[in-house]
C-alpha cells in the first residue's frame, strides 16, 4: 500500500516555509528549481495536509455505498427467485386518503434517487482522488478539478483510463435509470368486493441497480491501489503543495502577478477585477453550453410527444392540465407488454437510459462549475481579515458551499421529475406484473424543461460572475497557485510584500499583508538572485 495511506502525525509550523525567488531571465535555468526541490524534498517537513480525515469520510461513503449495493441485490435475488422476473414485494400499504394519492409512491421513488446520488457521490469522491493523482504521475494534471468521467489517464487497462471510465459512465448511468424502474403499486384481492393497495419494489431493476452501484465502487476502489496517492484532500492548496513536495510542479518566475488567464508572464500592474470562470477556464464554457443544450434537448423532446400524443389520442385529447404528477388522461404509450418478462426489462431499462443519459452526464459535468468556483472562493479568502485556512474539515467545506448543497439537491430532484416524465405505465396484481409500459407525459417533460432552464441560467450566472479585487484569480489551476503561494502555513495572507526597483513583490505570508499598490508593477521578488526552495 501506499505510503500516503499510512495515519501520520501531522503538524504546521510557523516557521516551516516555502519560498522562491524569480530568475532573472525566464528562459535561465529552470532546472536548477526543480534540483533545489528535489534536495530539500526528501528531509523537509511535510507540509501539506495528506488528507487522512477525508480519506476515513470517504472509506465510511464507500461502506454504506456497498452495504446500500449488496441490500439491493440481495433483495432483487430473493424477488426472482419466490416470485419470478414478474415479481414484486409489497413494503407499504395504503390506507384512507391515501389509497387515492401518488404522494406516498412519489416519496417512496424521490428517496431511492437520494440514496443513488449519495452513493454515486460517495464512490465519485474516491473515483476523483485516484484520477487526479493519476493524471499528476503523468505531469498532466493542470487544474485542481477535472471532469472525472471525461478525463482519462493514459492505458486501457487503467482504472482511469478511457475504457473503466467509460463504463463508469455508463454505470452511473444505469443506476439513475434503473431506480426510475423500482417502484410500483401492487394490488391485491382478497375477496371479490374488496382490494388492498400495496408500494411495492420489482426485482430486477433493483439487482440492476445494486449490481451497477457495485461495479461503481470496484472500480473507484481499484483506482486507489493502482497509483500512489498523495494526498485525499480536495483542496487545492494541499495538492499544489504536495506536487511541489513531490517535485511535480515548481514555481515560474515573474509571475507573483498572473492570474491562470495571462499566458505572458511579464511584469504587470494589478487589476481592479478578474476574469470569469467562464474566460478563465476552457472547460467551462463547454459544461454551460452542454447544459443549455439539454435544455433545448427536453424542450425538442417535450413539443414533440405533445404533437404524437395528440395524434395518438385524437378527438379524445383534451387541453392538458398543468400539474406536478402524472396525468394519464394525456400520455404517450410506449413499448407495452402483456407480460414484464426478461427482454421488456432489458428493452425499458435501454431505453430509458439513453433518454436519462443526456441528464446524469450533464448534471455530472455541472461538479466542475461548483468545485472551481469553489476552489477560487477559498483563494480569495486571503486578502480577508481572517486569512485563508489552507486545512479544512472536508465536511466543514461541503456544507460551507452553496453551489455544492444546491447541486446535491438538484440532481435527485431533477432526476426524480425525469421519473415523473418518462416512467412505466402498469401495476402488480396479487405480487405479479403484467400488461405493463413505458408511456411520456408532456406536461411533466414541460416541468422539467423548465426546471433545468432555471438550473442552467442559475450556473451561467455563476460563471460570468468577475471576482473583484486585485488578487489574481486561480480557479483550482495548480501551476498559477504555485506562483502565487511564496510561502506555505496553515493560515496565509496574500498581499504587497516588498517595495522594489523598479519591480515590487506580492505574495503569501503568515501573518496579515497590506493591499497591493495599484500603481506599482509587480515581477517577483529577488529579481536578479538565483532561485531557492527552502524546507526550515
Amino acid at each position: 500500500m501506499a505510503a500516503s495511506y499510512e495515519p501520520t502525525e501531522q503538524h504546521w509550523d510557523s516557521s516551516s516555509s516555502l519560498s522562491y525567488r524569480a530568475l532573472p531571465n525566464p528562459h535561465d535555468d529552470l532546472d536548477s528549481i526543480l534540483s533545489n526541490v528535489k534536495s530539500t524534498a526528501g528531509t523537509g517537513t511535510d507540509f501539506y495536509d495528506r488528507g487522512l480525515t477525508s480519506r476515513r469520510y470517504a472509506l465510511v461513503g464507500v461502506a454504506f455505498s456497498v452495504i446500500i449495493s449488496c441490500g439491493c441485490i440481495a433483495t432483487g435475488v430473493i424477488i426472482l427467485r419466490s416470485h419470478g422476473v414478474s415479481g414484486v414485494i409489497p413494503l407499504m400499504r395504503l390506507r384512507g386518503a391515501m389509497l387515492g394519492s401518488a404522494l406516498p409512491f412519489e416519496i417512496l421513488s424521490l428517496i431511492l434517487n437520494l440514496l443513488v446520488t449519495v452513493c454515486t457521490e460517495s464512490t465519485g469522491f474516491v473515483h476523483n482522488i485516484s484520477l487526479r493523482s493519476a493524471l499528476a504521475s503523468e505531469s498532466r494534471l493542470r487544474f485542481n478539478t477535472n471532469l472525472r468521467l471525461l478525463t482519462a489517464a493514459r492505458g486501457w487497462g487503467n482504472p482511469n483510463g478511457a475504457l473503466l471510465n467509460g463504463i463508469m459512465a455508463v454505470l452511473l448511468i444505469i443506476s439513475y435509470s434503473s431506480s426510475s424502474l423500482v417502484v410500483f403499486f401492487n394490488y391485491t384481492y382478497p375477496s371479490d368486493d374488496s382490494y388492498m393497495v400495496y408500494i411495492a419494489v420489482a426485482g430486477f431493476p433493483l439487482l440492476l441497480l445494486g449490481s451497477a452501484l457495485l461495479l461503481q465502487v470496484v472500480i473507484a476502489v481499484s483506482g486507489v491501489h493502482a497509483v500512489k496517492i498523495l494526498t485525499w484532500s480536495s483542496s487545492p492548496f494541499d495538492v499544489t503543495a504536495a506536487l511541489v513536495h513531490h517535485t511535480r510542479l515548481a514555481p515560474a518566475p515573474f509571475r507573483c502577478m498572473c492570474g491562470v488567464s495571462d499566458a505572458d508572464g511579464v511584469p504587470t500592474k494589478p487589476s481592479r477585477s478578474q476574469p470569469s470562470a467562464w474566460c478563465a477556464h476552457p472547460s467551462i464554457r463547454k459544461v454551460v453550453i452542454s447544459l443549455w443544450g439539454l435544455v433545448v434537448a427536453c424542450a425538442a423532446w417535450a413539443g414533440l410527444v405533445e404533437y404524437f400524443s395528440k395524434q395518438y389520442l385524437g378527438d379524445n385529447w383534451a387541453f392538458m392540465r398543468w400539474g406536478l404528477f402524472s396525468d394519464h388522461q394525456h400520455s404517450l404509450p410506449y413499448m407495452h407488454s402483456l407480460t414484464a418478462d426478461v427482454p421488456w426489462w432489458i428493452m425499458s431499462s435501454i431505453n430509458v437510459a439513453i433518454l436519462q443519459g443526456p441528464l446524469t452526464l450533464g448534471l455530472h459535468c455541472s461538479e466542475l462549475i461548483v468545485n472551481v468556483i469553489q476552489n477560487e472562493s477559498r483563494w480569495r479568502c486571503a486578502t480577508r481579515s481572517k486569512g485563508l485556512q489552507t486545512a479544512i474539515n472536508p465536511l466543514r467545506a461541503a456544507f460551507a458551499n452553496p453551489l455544492g448543497l444546491v447541486l446535491l439537491l438538484v440532481k435527485p430532484a431533477l432526476h426524480w421529475m425525469f421519473g415523473l416524465a418518462f416512467t412505466y405505465d402498469g401495476a402488480a396484481s396479487d405480487d405479479m406484473l403484467s400488461e405493463v409500459g413505458l408511456s411520456m407525459f408532456p406536461s411533466q417533460i414541460w416541468n422539467l424543461c423548465i426546471a433545468l432552464s432555471i438550473f442552467a441560467c442559475f450556473f451561467t450566472l455563476v460563471t460570468l460572475r468577475r471576482p473583484s479585487g486585485p488578487q489574481p484569480a486561480t480557479y483550482g489551476h495548480l501551476q498559477t497557485l504555485a506562483n502565487l503561494v511564496d510561502e506555505w502555513s496553515p493560515v496565509m495572507w496574500w498581499g504587497h510584500k516588498e517595495d522594489g526597483s523598479p519591480y515590487c513583490h506580492a505574495g503569501t505570508s503568515d501573518c496579515p499583508l497590506p493591499d497591493v499598490k495599484m500603481n506599482c508593477v509587480y515581477a517577483g521578488f529577488g529579481i536578479g538572485s538565483s532561485p531557492s526552495v527552502s524546507f526550515t
